[in-house]
């Protein structure tokens, strides 16, 4: 069943009681990272896969996933700065005792590449957020494997 959950901004990154935070340095450069995160959504499903369906909403402000195991999210774009950062909140799930989640991919300058930080940032009921905490290694691995094919995906378009 699915429920709204609490509508947070860009700020919940720095507050929220669970913050996951993951970093990666990637060959292609932050334009090109950019825009397959937030222009290519329909394409997530390609590199990352937990995602087996991504499509933008409402002109690029919002966007319907579908993960693996059948979890949904309806989410609202809270912040987008090309080349910068792309984070998104959750307002939708059928996901049980999540409360608010933010995600966000702030992208920056490393060599001719880019270095990418992940944060998942949620509240939730106490079973969900201490599942959340031992479910990080799990999360880094996603993370690490999706930002790889993401890399091997794009670098070489991003290459003069």
């Amino acid at each position: 069943m699915a429920h709204r959950l609490r509508p947070v901004g860009p700020d919940f990154v720095g507050t929220a009681p669970v913050r996951l935070v993951f970093t990666r340095e990637m060959a292609a450069p932050p334009e090109a990272v950019y825009r397959a995160l937030a222009e290519d959504v329909a394409g997530w499903p390609q590199w990352f896969s937990a995602v087996t369906s991504a499509r933008p909403t409402d002109d690029g402000r919002g966007r319907h996933i579908r993960l693996r195991g059948g979890t949904r999210f309806e989410e609202t774009v809270v912040a987008a700065g090309p080349g910068e950062v792309y984070a998104y909140r959750v307002d939708v799930t059928n996901a049980p005792g999540l409360r608010a989640l933010v995600e966000e991919w702030r992208l920056a300058p490393h060599g001719s590449g880019t270095r990418l930080r992940w944060t998942w940032a949620a509240d939730g009921t106490a079973p969900l957020r201490l599942g959340m905490r031992l479910g990080r290694a799990g999360l880094h691995r996603a993370f690490r494997d999706a930002v790889t094919r993401l890399d091997r995906r794009i670098a070489p378009a991003a290459a003069p």
